[in-house]
C-alpha cells in the first residue's frame, strides 16, 4: 500500500465518526537516507454535529508556518458492518489519536468506539476542545483523568509531540 508521502505503508484515514491522518513536523523522527517521517495523528471527531471543526484543523493544517499536514481521505460509512474493525486498523497505525471535543460527544457512539480502540491498542490519545462557547463533553468511554485541552496553536503542537 502507499502511504500519504508516496511511501510505503499503511495511512488511516476515516471510519464512519472520523479518521482524519494528521502528520505533525514537531515530532518528527529522522530516517535512514534523512528522510523525515511525521507523527501520524488519527482524528476523531462527531461526523454529524462538529464536521465544521476538522474542516477548520484542515484549514489551519494549510497555513504556511503548520508544522502538519491533513491526509484527509473522508469516507461516510454506516456503523455497521466492519467499520470498527477498519478504524482498529487505522488507529493502529498512527502515533496518535486525537479526539475533537464539542458539544454532543458524549453522545457520538463512534467516537466512543474509536477512543475505546485506542484504549484497547495501547495508543496515546488526547481530548481537544472543539468548541468555544458551552461545554465540550467527553465521549463516553474517555476516562475520568482524562484532560479536555484548549484548542490554540501551541497546544495543538505540543499536545502531538507529546505533552500530555
Amino acid at each position: 500500500m502507499v502511504g500519504v508521502d508516496g511511501e510505503g505503508g499503511s495511512v488511516p484515514v476515516r471510519s464512519h465518526q472520523s479518521g482524519v491522518v494528521v502528520r505533525a513536523c514537531d515530532s518528527c523522527h529522522t530516517l535512514e537516507g534523512g528522510h523525515v517521517a511525521k507523527t501520524r495523528v488519527y482524528i476523531s471527531f462527531d461526523y454529524d454535529h462538529d464536521e465544521d471543526l476538522k474542516i477548520l484543523l484542515v484549514g489551519q493544517a494549510k497555513h504556511s508556518d503548520s508544522p502538519f499536514e491533513i491526509a484527509d481521505w473522508s469516507i461516510k460509512e454506516p456503523i455497521t458492518g466492519n467499520w470498527q474493525e477498519k478504524a482498529r486498523e487505522r488507529i493502529r497505525a498512527v502515533d496518535v489519536v486525537a479526539v475533537i471535543c464539542g458539544h454532543h460527544t458524549d453522545t457520538a457512539t463512534g467516537v466512543a468506539a474509536e477512543v475505546a480502540i485506542a484504549q484497547d491498542e495501547n495508543q496515546p490519545y488526547f481530548l481537544l476542545g472543539g468548541r468555544n462557547s458551552g461545554t465540550n463533553k467527553k465521549p463516553t468511554t474517555a476516562k475520568a483523568s482524562d484532560k479536555i485541552y484548549e484548542w490554540t496553536w501551541e497546544n495543538l503542537k505540543r499536545l502531538i509531540a507529546g505533552a500530555r
